[in-house]
């Protein structure tokens, strides 16, 4: 509390410190200029480990490269059969439905220990990049038609940005900041493991989709997306309120929506199938 708010106060403190809700007034007083606490979301990766860290994310880039030259066709993935589809989208229904129960205690256990916590809010870009790639998605399949079209603009958009999510998960998992007490990595398990079932379960729907062809030009985006993701390594991977950070953060989402696209762009006569 600053010098000048504290005089100011000290007068209507006395004075309701004379009458019976002194205390109570207190507190109302003490609340009215307390400051919301909010932390950045995980904690920056320093010196060599984010030196480590950009290294194993430029290996696994490099190994994305090397298959998308390897690939000069498109792979179609078998579709699996309606019961075999109907389990999918089920437990994709309840993968979704576990997350939010899970991230609703998370955050509920989180509010108890930091009653002050107020959750960072950093634009990204996502709410751009989905409706862009959904359009994008729905044209590049009109020849299936209408039902496939929707679908596959529909399951691609999902796809895309856990094509993000789950590289970036593990990034930040072990790092998430303020730790939750008295065992920080057992809330962090909460939250993180039915996001990773989410983020399986949204990508292995591609596998319904007969428009969807794994292509050398997805698998390069996806590289480009990792590539950025070491770069952001080598600078400690910091929270993205600062220009860098946030500039690579938005280049990695819109990457890895375009190598949502990337899927459904492909040629006849250019498919060599394969059993998912």
């Amino acid at each position: 509390m600053s010098l000048g708010v504290s005089r100011w106060m000290e007068p209507a403190v006395a004075a309701g410190l004379s009458r019976g809700g002194g205390l109570l007034q207190l507190v109302q007083a003490r609340g009215a200029v307390s400051h919301p606490y909010t932390p950045d979301s995980w904690v920056s990766y320093g010196g060599g480990q984010g030196i480590l860290l950009a290294i194993v994310l430029l290996f696994v880039a490099g190994g994305f490269v090397l298959a998308g030259r390897r690939l000069h066709v498109p792979l179609a993935v078998t579709p699996p059969g309606r019961t075999a589809a109907a389990f999918m989208i089920a437990i994709w229904l309840l993968a979704i439905y576990t997350a939010g129960i899970a991230t609703l205690v998370y955050g509920l256990q989180l509010k108890q220990i930091y009653p002050d916590f107020v959750a960072p809010r950093v634009r990204v870009g996502t709410f751009v990049d989905a409706p862009v790639a959904f359009l994008v998605i729905l044209f590049l399949t009109r020849r299936w038609g209408w039902k496939v079209s929707l679908a596959s603009a529909f399951v691609g958009t999902a796809a895309a940005p856990m094509l993000f999510e789950f590289p970036f998960d593990l990034i930040v998992m072990l790092r998430t900041n303020p730790p939750i007490l008295p065992h920080p990595m057992l809330y962090r398990q909460l939250f993180f493991l039915p996001l990773f079932m989410v983020e399986f379960s949204t990508v292995s729907l591609l596998t319904l989709l007969p428009s969807m062809r794994v292509s050398a030009h997805a698998c390069h985006a996806v590289a480009g997306m990792l590539l950025v993701f070491a770069v952001w390594a080598a600078c400690g991977f910091a929270f993205p309120v600062t220009p860098l950070p946030l500039a690579l953060n938005v280049v990695s989402k819109i990457l890895c929506f375009v190598a949502a696209i990337m899927l459904f762009v492909w040629r006849d006569g250019e498919i060599v199938a394969t059993r998912g």
